[in-house]
């Protein structure tokens, strides 16, 4: 701040000449530049400067009055230097030197008050005279000197606490000093300076004395935007003090998400005990329940018991099928779509099409994923669910035995998929496959089971009492699905249960390579972010099991990423474990390490990990060396956090396109994935798409999957013509078809109802369930042709964590949906900017429900109704406004 003293003044200043008769001239011609009043204002003032000087105390004061009168008066604008001051350069060493021979007495203060505003533009960088006299000065109202003396000060104080404190000197003058500026910028709309020169001297918390209502708002949104930029434990800092303030204003909602934000779990207690209004406490459900935490209320919270049931059923999700289907309905999309409608392979020319009819497994397994994408939670589709006497030929019964062993576990599962979130009549449905005969449709019905509950809680746990009598069966396909099933449904739970039964599967010298694998992936689902020491002990011992060969499998590469998973977004928490993992056999020692230090410091922005992944990835290494890889989706994790990091990231991505080795660039396209996930940004869709006929088969691949990624659910028009166009580039190639495939099943998400982005809440909030399934899927494409192409290719369905309407939906006081006018359009940063700025730009008037893509903000369009929550997003209760008044 101290770098914007007003220069202007500078260039004005006469030039030293050496000839004093020069000089003289010189004056002269400047005397005559100026017009008239200035002339008499620059007479004066050297009038009273003379007069200070005078031995008689009267005539000093009336010179001290005079001219503090004159440079009052005159700094109100701050355009260019005001002409007192610029007058009374010349002098400025005069009066100091007097100033010093003056005897202790109120005049001298008087004229300490008159040398800090001059040093304002007088004072040699870094001298911080304005300071010192200021401290020297009377106590007197500084803002009565103008905002540049103010802001100026501020300045001068950031860099003299810094000096104190590494001095061990006492600060107590300065904090007065900074008491008085807070209030002033406080008053004066200018609450970011506040917040930064407190943020400068350590002491947020007297902001919280300081707001009041008008100004909390612009306070917190500063606040809760420059966390992100901040260093931790600052960050954390900063947005407990945001929530302190948003519940001294009954903010409530606005103080949960930071609570969230925090995952802290007694803020979010302390928000439901601290709010008294029942309909208030809905939308806070709503929020949890968007977020995918689980979250038990108890009587504190919420002292009626029916009230209670209500509000713990919203947290638990249980409707969410119900909306979603009635958005579809809605948007009128409910009319099931086959793969063909989705291929339109009669766009392309004959010869692609022409290979397209052969019947081959690998062919019908990639039309059951995108069947179960495209149909996602619709309930119906023209593959699994259509009733036997269609004119398809046949029923569900017969496309699961299009299928070859493996595909079969994929193809059940899928039902599971198409029946999202509709826990009754999902599991009604996937259970005739439980009487199958074949290992492999029983192990799909087990993993079905557990994606139609993935997000939906329910008191009588249906899935852990289908699944945990499977999970010690002998054939591995099946313990497998089961194991899968439970991570999928319980995912953020920490369910103690299900924690003993598969830590035992781990600790089993006897279970195979993949069995211990998956239970490791599930149990850092169940237990993402919780740091639980218990399941770390048991993962890092799994992993010290393992036997020299096994460690080159690309299966044991999943146990590291469950050991992050437990740390994700924990920061320094981690550091206990990453000391254990350098114990570990050289093989994954550094592979762990990679996956420790990317998910721990996922989604926190933080650029020295960044740099440090980078580090790592600038190494040219010999081949096998497997863990470049997850240092690449590194850097993707850690900077997805804001968007400035974000396009930093993207371009070190282009670089290392351009000088990485051959597993690095394999790692790219996920990564930029990762970046952009259900955005499609044209930059890196461009990127994708050069990568899609790259030479390397396994950057193609993951180029391919990616564009589904970035692409996800948004039916983006762009994309699915390239992914045409790339089916029948590579129609003689069943792997790169295969991923096609895969990628057209994503872009069609839901029908483009569904997003997996796991930021919500206007990009502020990050759910851990939705993060930790997508990287599980990224981390499962660094070795396609092991996993997604291999007999694992049901870790596809991992991303369900991640799916989730992109709705916003309105509803009334009895949670009824309701439509009302919203203006939808891309939103605009307003922190810090006078005024009330508009949010969103380019927008265009709907009626509720309507869809919001990625960078869209949504904002009411009537004064009818007042919106419970801050921010439009997921379900969104409305309470009439009784101020309101229809124009006749």
């Amino acid at each position: 701040m101290s770098d914007q003293k007003n220069d202007a003044g500078t260039s004005q200043a006469n030039a030293p000449a050496k000839d004093p008769k020069k000089k003289e001239d010189q004056k002269k011609k400047d005397d005559e530049d100026l017009s008239e009043e200035d002339l008499a204002l620059k007479q004066q003032l050297e009038l009273y400067v003379e007069r200070v000087q005078d031995s008689d105390p009267g005539l000093q004061k009336v010179a001290l009055e005079s001219m503090r009168h004159e440079i009052r008066t005159s700094t109100s604008s701050m355009t260019s230097v005001p002409k007192p001051l610029k007058f009374l350069r010349p002098h400025y060493g005069t009066l100091k030197a007097f100033y010093e021979t003056m005897p202790e007495s109120d005049l001298k203060k008087y004229l300490a008050d008159i040398l800090s505003v001059l040093a304002l533009t007088m004072s040699a960088e870094g001298e911080r005279e304005s300071l010192k006299y200021r401290l020297l000065g009377s106590e007197g109202d500084i803002g009565s000197w103008g905002h540049e003396y103010v802001r100026n000060l501020a300045g001068e104080i950031a860099q003299e606490y810094g000096k104190r404190q590494s001095e061990e000197a006492a600060i107590e003058d300065l904090m007065e000093l900074v008491q008085q500026i807070v209030s002033f910028h406080m008053k004066h709309n200018a609450e970011p300076e506040a917040v930064d020169l407190l943020m400068e001297v350590e002491d947020l918390d007297l902001l919280v004395e300081h707001v009041d209502k008008t100004n909390f708002k612009r306070t917190c949104l500063y606040l809760t935007s420059a966390a992100r930029y901040l260093p931790g434990p600052d960050d954390m800092l900063v947005l407990d003090i945001a929530y302190t303030i948003y519940l001294k204003f009954e903010e409530f909602a606005s103080a949960l998400q930071i609570a969230l934000s925090l995952d802290n779990m007694q803020h979010v207690r302390q928000v439901f005990t601290s709010c008294d209004n029942q309909l208030k406490k809905m939308q806070f459900c709503y929020i949890l329940a968007r977020h995918g935490i689980t979250f038990e209320l108890d009587d504190e919270m919420v002292a009626d018991d029916e009230e209670r049931e209500t509000l713990q059923d919203i947290i638990n999700n249980t409707k969410l099928s119900e909306s979603y289907l009635s958005l579809a309905r809605d948007i009128e999309v409910m009319e099931p779509k086959s793969p063909e409608d989705i291929y339109k392979a009669h766009l392309l020319d004959g010869r692609a099409s022409a290979g397209a009819s052969v019947d081959s497994a690998r062919q019908n397994l990639a039309a059951t994923f995108v069947n179960a994408f495209v149909n996602a939670g619709f309930g119906q589709d023209k593959l699994m669910t259509a009733p036997a006497d269609s004119s398809i030929g046949g029923s569900s019964g017969n496309w699961l035995f299009k299928n070859k062993e493996h595909g079969k576990t994929s193809a059940a599962a899928s039902l599971g998929m198409i029946l999202l979130w509709d826990v009754d009549s999902g599991l009604a449905q996937i259970d005739k496959y439980f009487h199958s005969n074949d290992n492999h449709v029983i192990a799909g019905a087990l993993l079905g089971v557990g994606i139609v509950n993935c997000g939906v809680k329910n008191d009588c746990d249906p899935a852990l009492a289908l699944l945990s009598d499977y999970i010690s069966k002998e054939d591995s396909s099946v313990r497998i699905g089961a194991i899968m099933g439970l991570g999928i449904a319980y995912a953020g739970a920490q369910n103690e249960q299900i924690r003993s039964s598969l830590t035992l599967i781990l600790n089993d010298a006897k279970a195979p390579l993949d069995v211990i694998a998956f239970t490791a992936i599930s149990l850092g689902l169940i237990y993402v972010g919780s740091c639980n020491e218990e399941v770390a002990q048991a993962i890092i011992f799994a992993l010290m099991d393992r036997s020299e060969s096994e460690l080159g499998e690309p299966l044991t590469r999943l146990l590291p990423l469950a050991l992050g998973l437990l740390y994700l977004g924990k920061q320094e928490r981690v550091e206990a474990t990453a000391e254990v993992s350098k114990t570990f056999n050289e093989k994954i020692r550094k592979y762990c390490d990679m996956t420790l230090l990317s998910c721990a410091y996922a989604g926190t922005g933080n650029v020295l990990k960044v740099q440090n992944l980078l580090g790592h990835c600038a190494q040219h290494l010999e081949k096998g060396e497997t863990h470049q890889g997850p240092a690449v989706l590194g850097i993707a994790m850690v900077a997805m956090a804001e968007e400035l990091g974000l396009d930093m990231s993207i371009r070190s991505l282009e670089h290392l396109l351009q000088y990485g080795e051959q597993n690095i660039r394999r790692a790219v396209p996920l990564a930029l994935g990762l970046l952009c996930i259900s955005n499609p940004k044209v930059n890196v869709m461009d990127t994708l798409s050069r990568l899609s006929h790259d030479s390397d088969s396994e950057v193609a691949m993951a180029a391919v999957i990616s564009l589904g990624v970035i692409g996800a659910g948004t039916n983006n028009a762009r994309i699915a013509g390239m992914l045409r166009n790339l089916s029948s580039y590579y129609y003689k190639d069943a792997s790169l078809l295969f991923c096609v495939r895969i990628a057209q099943g994503l872009v069609h998400l839901g029908k483009g109802l569904l997003t997996l982005n796991p930021y919500h809440s206007d990009r502020f909030l990050l759910s851990p369930t939705a993060l930790a399934g997508l990287v599980t899927m990224l981390h499962a494409c660094l070795d396609m042709k092991a996993m997604v192409l291999g007999k694992y290719h049901y870790v596809l369905y991992f991303i369900v964590l991640a799916m989730q309407p992109r709705m916003l939906m309105t509803v009334d006081e009895n949670l009824k949906p309701l439509s009302v006018p919203v203006r939808v359009g891309q939103a605009v940063d307003v922190v810090g900017q006078a005024g009330r700025p508009k949010t969103i730009t380019g927008f265009q008037t709907h009626s509720t429900p309507v869809l919001l893509a990625a960078g869209d903000r949504a904002e009411l369009a009537t004064e009818k109704y007042i919106p419970l929550s801050p921010i439009l997003e997921g379900h969104v209760i409305l309470k009439e406004n009784p101020d309101y008044r229809e124009d006749s």
